[in-house]
């Protein structure tokens, strides 16, 4: 198959987040507390990187150009599945979070936790979403370039959300404690036998 032909469903759906996610931020709480700058272009830096590598093809590294997935009809439709369902989920985590949600790690004034709609199933929803969305594209494009933006997405994140776990844990001590306890960090139902037994015990 060839992929040049198949192109725009992927910049539309990416274009679409893009577009919901500068709308939504215009109505947003003010911030009451901030990460360091350090922490923030750590992990800002890694997914600017990450985007470059699929957007900016450099043909002066060639290894990233080689493929590790033959171009299929099957993978190019699971990959627009994925991307569709990742920006999915991201979207509506980000609707759920509200005028809670920050671009970079911050603590809002009358912050509140959230835990209802897709916080029920993992406490970082965002991220799951965009991780999703992110190897979709990679295996679309089904070269190793893809799948180094979806380590680098996937080490900014986890970066992220270290800070963000020790923000909400400081801010929401024990309703923190209990919702880490009763809910994963990124991937659904993992953990939740083990969650549930312990809130049964």
């Amino acid at each position: 198959m060839n992929y040049r032909l198949h192109e725009a469903p992927f910049a539309v759906l990416w274009l679409a987040w893009l577009a919901y996610w500068m709308v939504a931020a215009a109505n947003v709480k003010a911030v009451n507390r901030r990460e360091p700058f350090g922490t923030r272009f750590g992990h800002v830096a890694l997914s600017v990187l990450a985007a470059a590598l699929l957007a900016f093809p450099d043909r002066r590294l060639p290894w990233l150009d080689e493929r590790f997935l033959p171009p299929t009809t099957a993978a190019y439709w699971l990959s627009l599945l994925m991307l569709a369902a990742g920006i999915a989920f991201a979207v509506w985590a980000r609707h759920y979070l509200g005028r809670n949600w920050s671009g970079t790690v911050t603590v809002k004034q009358n912050h509140e936790l959230i835990r209802s709609g897709p916080y029920r199933l993992v406490r970082h929803p965002i991220y799951t979403g965009l991780l999703l969305a992110i190897l979709g594209t990679a295996i679309a494009f089904g070269e190793w370039r893809g799948l180094l933006a979806f380590g680098l997405l996937t080490g900014s994140l986890l970066l992220k959300l270290r800070i963000e776990e020790r923000f909400m844990s400081e801010s929401f001590p024990k309703e923190y404690a209990r919702y880490r306890a009763e809910v994963p960090a990124l991937i659904p139902f993992i953990g939740r036998a083990r969650a549930d037994n312990n809130v049964s015990g």
